[in-house]
């Protein structure tokens, strides 16, 4: 009696289990990658946050230091201004003129005013200034003119070579593009809303942040359909949240990695030096204005000894010798300094 051939198609036990499995596989991928997504989210508004308190901070210290940073500028070019006439109008001898230009370097180079050659190439200078300016003015021109809606398939994410991950994510950004692409529509209201997602989507797939794409599809409930009872839909499902998750990954390290050279930036140093001032009670800000104060007196001195020189009120001898009155000044900066860098334990400023 010929033996019965056995069924080479899976048994509805097997099938079964091969959904089970995937369905928790799926929803082990789908916590995975909600996960991300909020860690994501909590990354970037940190982030963001942090480079906003660097604006601020920055802002606000230019607003309340800039005009007594004027005011030293003013007196540094003062003194400038004076060695250029005292060089031009006073004859020396070879050796006095080598040693009022030694003590007329030292003071650049000892940081008591600004370092300035005694033959600037202005010309140049401006020159690089305007080439300079010329290039971000066509830049900004180049970014007013481009659409926030244009859709080019030659564009590509900030990466110069198109790796797996800019792939995945343009795939996102095309789907959305020719579901909000504003040429589509002809109502006017629609098309107003179309332009202003598009402009995110833009945004978003120009900084290559699928986190943001895959929240604008949510938030317009485009996600795939999946059949529940497929084992080809859930595969395939299972597949693309692999993928994605890999990308969101990669995302979140960036964004980590960012926060973290932000900090490390003197901006950055600044915000963390400055929450630690405001907690034990000091203001940075009152710290650089009176140092600053110091700075102005010292430097409005040393225009007023250098200008006598210039007027022929003292000897050669005396103005090589310097003012007395700077050297107790220098004193006084120092242990201004000391004192406060003491009562700041290791605050920086």
């Amino acid at each position: 009696m010929p033996k019965k051939r056995k069924s080479t198609s899976p048994t509805t036990t097997e099938v079964t289990l091969a959904l089970s499995d995937l369905h928790i596989y799926l929803s082990s991928l789908e916590k995975d990658h909600q996960s991300l997504l909020n860690k994501i989210k909590k990354k970037r508004t940190e982030l963001n946050n942090f480079v906003e308190k660097m604006r601020s901070l920055a802002t606000e210290m230019f607003q309340k230091v800039h005009p007594s940073l004027q005011k030293r500028a003013e007196l540094d070019q003062e003194i400038h201004s004076l060695f250029t006439e005292i060089f031009k109008t006073r004859k020396f001898g070879k050796q006095t003129h080598k040693r009022i230009e030694s003590l007329y370097m030292s003071l650049q180079t000892e940081g008591i005013i600004s370092p300035k050659s005694f033959q600037e190439e202005e010309d140049e200078d401006s020159e690089l200034d305007e080439l300079f300016e010329n290039a971000e003015n066509n830049h900004e021109n180049h970014q007013n003119r481009r659409q926030y809606w244009h859709v080019d398939d030659e564009n590509e994410t900030p990466s110069a070579a198109r790796t797996e991950d800019s792939k995945k994510i343009r795939q996102t950004f095309l789907k959305l593009a020719e579901i909000f692409h504003p040429d589509k529509v002809r109502d006017s209201e629609t098309h107003k809303t179309h332009t202003e997602i598009m402009k995110e989507i833009n945004k978003a797939y120009q900084e290559g942040d699928l986190a943001r794409l895959l929240e604008i599809e949510r938030q317009h409930e485009l996600g795939d359909t999946v059949d529940s009872n497929s084992e080809d839909d859930l595969s395939r499902r299972c597949k693309k949240l692999e993928q994605q998750n890999e990308i969101l990954k990669n995302q979140y390290d960036k964004l980590r990695e960012e926060l973290r050279l932000a900090k490390n930036t003197p901006e950055g140093a600044m915000v963390a030096d400055f929450r630690k001032a405001q907690k034990q009670g000091f203001s940075p800000f009152d710290f650089m204005l009176k140092t600053i104060e110091i700075q102005i007196k010292v430097i409005r001195e040393l225009r007023d000894f250098i200008r006598d020189f210039k007027d022929q009120k003292m000897t050669i001898t005396d103005f090589l010798a310097g003012p007395e009155s700077l050297m107790g000044d220098d004193e006084m900066i120092e242990s201004f300094i000391e004192e406060f860098m003491e009562e700041m334990g290791e605050f920086r400023i």
